[in-house]
């Protein structure tokens, strides 16, 4: 029997005190908390993030442009450390009213152009460089729809299933009951898929993967929340073979370490301005990190 304690009240009202680690940086209204202004360095693409998966994809869009040759698509990757509300500056929020990283501008445009959402950056960096979406209608369609799907299921993972597992203050049987159930579920469309597609796309890596490989590959190889366990990820042996197929990637391994400010040092390059940047991450670290 589940346990349920708790009656909703006929008027909500924020408790600042209530959210465990987050409850410092969440709050009930949208809006810039401080007057600063953003780094802007010397590339056409100004990056203000952080390395979670949302971030990541981003990062590794951009390492990937770099690595077809395309040097129109550099970039100067700034830090957001998003548990000090760096992300509710009044330059941040001008880029991004939503508050969430990443948030990008493109200053190859006039006037510069703002990005939010990173499904928006991936779609957006594919159709300006022609690249890594595909051409013919029906397999752009398709890539379009897991890009989408993406965006429609991360929030289950991250703030359901990974919020009331690992994160929550408190723990209720019936969310993570709930959260677990439909994440298992997620894994399973991407484990059937996979069984028949080498990538997203068939033969055609895309921004299909680059956007799904942040979130589920980091769950299927406990990256994230530690429940590879609880999950029994090792069950979707399609995913696994797909997540070790582009963690071998040169760009992967550099664009997943941008931005990054956790775990071992050769795992870390804060701020991304240069290629020279990663010369001090030996290629057997970037491997290591996977």
């Amino acid at each position: 029997m589940l346990n349920n304690n708790y009656t909703p009240p006929k008027i909500w009202e924020w408790d600042k005190e209530f959210g465990g680690k987050f409850s410092g940086i969440n709050r009930p209204t949208a809006g810039a908390r401080e007057e600063k202004a953003l780094k802007v360095g010397e590339h056409p693409f100004q990056l203000y993030s952080l390395a979670t998966p949302n971030g990541v994809k981003v990062t590794v869009m951009f390492e990937e442009l770099l690595s077809l040759g395309i040097k129109e698509a550099e970039y100067d990757a700034h830090l957001v450390n998003i548990m000090e509300g760096e992300q509710f500056t009044s330059g941040f929020v001008a880029v991004n009213p939503n508050s969430k990283i990443p948030a990008l501008m493109d200053h190859s445009t006039t006037p510069p152009t703002r990005l939010f959402e990173s499904g928006a950056m991936l779609l957006y960096l594919a159709d300006k460089f022609d690249v890594l979406i595909p051409k013919e209608p029906v397999k752009r369609t398709e890539c379009l729809s897991w890009l989408f799907w993406q965006m429609a299921s991360a929030p289950i993972l991250g703030g359901g299933f990974g919020h009331f597992y690992a994160y929550a203050p408190e723990k209720y049987q019936y969310p993570i009951d709930r959260y677990t159930m439909e994440i298992k579920r997620q894994l399973d469309v991407l484990n059937q898929h996979l069984a028949n597609n080498r990538y997203m796309c068939g033969d055609e890596y895309s921004i299909a993967d680059i956007a799904i490989w942040p979130w589920y590959g980091a769950l299927v190889t406990n990256k994230v929340y530690e429940a590879a366990e609880f999950l029994q990820t090792h069950e979707y042996t399609h995913i696994l073979r797909w997540n070790d197929e582009i963690v071998q990637r040169p760009a992967v391994q550099r664009g997943r370490i941008v931005n990054r400010t956790w775990g071992e040092p050769s795992s870390q390059l804060h701020e991304r301005h240069d290629a020279s940047d990663f010369e001090t991450k030996t290629q057997d670290k970037l491997t290591k990190y996977q």
